[in-house]
């Protein structure tokens, strides 16, 4: 791989520069970026319209409407990590949805839901995991039914991530109950304030509710909400799953959260001297920050394999696992360096450090290598489909 830039990309990365130092201010600050507070949807305007969010996204669903780039692409993502400011919203909704409809949603799908994800307006959950079926997704039971020209759906979900705020729900419903468990299954847009549906947040570690359980009595959508034809679901499933793994594998975000502890270990001092002097501190930084560069490496044979239309096998696997252990190893190291103040979470304390967001992610991360396929079945995921181990052999019937 030639990891040396044309000098169009040494310009575009001056332009970047650029704009960060003379928008900075403008950006939302950690700790103050709710679902739709204003500072944040005007920046998330500010970027589509300079084109640093939603870039290749066609200028007729809301984008910026650029050619691909996967090169200006890294760079960004590079920049807005060493600047310490916050990079376009991502999420379920703009993260996940939105390149599952470019790819397979119909044209009036496009029209109507993806110009409101990116600029924000539009929040996303996602209706996946079941209380009897989180590892097999292929065995949700929330069902569905056809009267007249609307869905009919009963069950229940839980695990929701956001769903007491989100206006959308992006979920799985078997719809045909008769076909084999991978083939029953329909992708459905459902609105959350429809009648029937009601959510329960679960309280978390986090002292936060983050995850919710949602149930369906008779709820009613339009016939016109399925993505993809019915009992294809799967299908279309599996495409936004690939795009949950590699936004929560992210190679930039786990550089911009390294970034973090190393300014982290310069100011913050113990009986006068810096923790970035301290031999134990700085040998478990070298390590992580190995580690980083190495998913950062990861990524560009990632983009190499895209550019040249190749799809890659245990590569693009083992991105979800490795990221996301990869995070909390990385929160575990800030909480640590900090002492008695790393455990400090929660307002009405001096000597809290950036409002607690360290405890924060060092808790929250625990939920995510869970979340969007455990660590255990991503490793048996990359033992069956990278590496053509055998199956692990199922239990007889009794």
């Amino acid at each position: 791989m030639d990891l040396k830039y044309e000098p169009e990309h040494e310009e575009f990365r001056d332009e970047v520069r650029s704009f960060l130092e003379r928008h900075a201010s403008a950006a939302p600050v950690p700790g103050d970026l709710g679902y739709k507070g204003e500072t944040r949807l005007k920046w998330q305007q500010l970027l589509i319209s300079e084109g640093y969010a939603a870039r290749t996204i066609p200028q007729a669903y809301g984008g910026f409407g650029a050619e691909p780039d996967m090169l200006k692409s890294h760079i960004m993502a590079e920049e807005f990590a060493r600047s310490h400011v916050p990079a376009g919203i991502v999420g379920q909704g703009i993260s996940m949805l939105v390149p599952t409809l470019m790819e397979l949603g119909t044209e009036e799908q496009k029209q109507l839901y993806i110009k409101p994800t990116l600029t924000g307006e539009m929040v996303w959950c996602q209706g996946y995991s079941e209380p009897n079926s989180g590892s097999d997704l292929a065995s949700v039971r929330t069902r569905a039914h056809i009267e007249g020209d609307e869905y009919v759906i009963n069950g229940q979900k839980i695990w929701t991530s956001t769903a007491q705020h989100a206006d959308m729900m992006f979920c799985l419903v078997r719809t045909e109950p008769d076909a084999p468990k991978h083939r029953g299954i329909s992708y459905l847009l459902i609105p959350m304030d429809t009648p029937g549906l009601e959510v329960r947040p679960l309280m978390t570690m986090t002292g936060t509710s983050t995850f919710n359980e949602v149930f369906f009595t008779e709820v009613r959508i339009p016939r016109t909400n399925i993505v993809g034809t019915p009992g294809e679901g799967w299908k279309v499933a599996n495409a936004t799953l690939t795009h949950e793994r590699g936004m929560l594998g992210d190679p930039d975000a786990a550089l911009k959260r390294l970034n973090q502890i190393v300014e982290l270990m310069r100011t913050e001092a113990i009986d006068g001297y810096q923790l970035m002097d301290n031999p134990v501190y700085r040998d478990r930084l070298v390590k992580l920050q190995a580690e980083v560069y190495a998913m950062r490496m990861h990524g560009l044979r990632l983009m190499t394999q895209r550019l040249r239309g190749e799809r890659g096998g245990i590569e693009r696997l083992i991105v979800k696992l490795q990221g996301c252990e990869l995070n909390h190893q990385l929160a575990a190291l800030a909480v640590d360096i900090m002492g008695e103040f790393g455990l400090l979470y929660g307002e009405g304390t001096p000597y809290l450090r950036e409002r607690g967001s360290w405890q924060f992610k060092y808790m929250f991360d625990l939920g995510l290598i869970i979340g969007g396929g455990t660590a255990q079945i991503q490793k048996n995921i990359i033992a069956e489909r990278g590496l053509d181990m055998p199956r692990e052999p199922k239990s007889a019937a009794r």
